[in-house]
């Protein structure tokens, strides 16, 4: 009997992380959605035609391009126009977002 109980409480405790899990997803993908206009639903164009296919880059790159935008130390042509972007972004939204992104291919 706490066999069973037991592998219940893991199945609940699955679902609800699967369910959590695609909650962040959504997040994260509401988060994409200004960067979409620009970039691609799949992150596949060149912004402009000025910036990098944003969806060949690794998370990380993506994450340390997002955050020099934001404190000004990134970008070229589009640096004051991304600065405007991801100014209202924390560091956690960032990391999340840049996750999201590399996902898209």
């Amino acid at each position: 009997m706490k066999t069973t109980k037991i592998i219940s409480t893991l199945k609940g405790l699955a679902l609800a992380g699967a369910i959590l899990g695609s909650n962040s997803l959504m997040a994260d993908a509401d988060l994409y959605k200004k960067c979409a206009g620009c970039h691609g639903m799949k992150a596949e164009k060149q912004a402009m035609g000025k910036s990098k296919v944003i969806n060949e880059m690794s998370a990380p790159e993506i994450s340390a391009a997002l955050n020099g935008y934001k404190d000004g130390t990134y970008g070229g042509a589009m640096k004051g126009l991304m600065k405007g972007q991801v100014a209202s972004l924390d560091a956690k939204q960032i990391d999340s977002l840049a996750a999201y992104i590399a996902t898209l291919k």
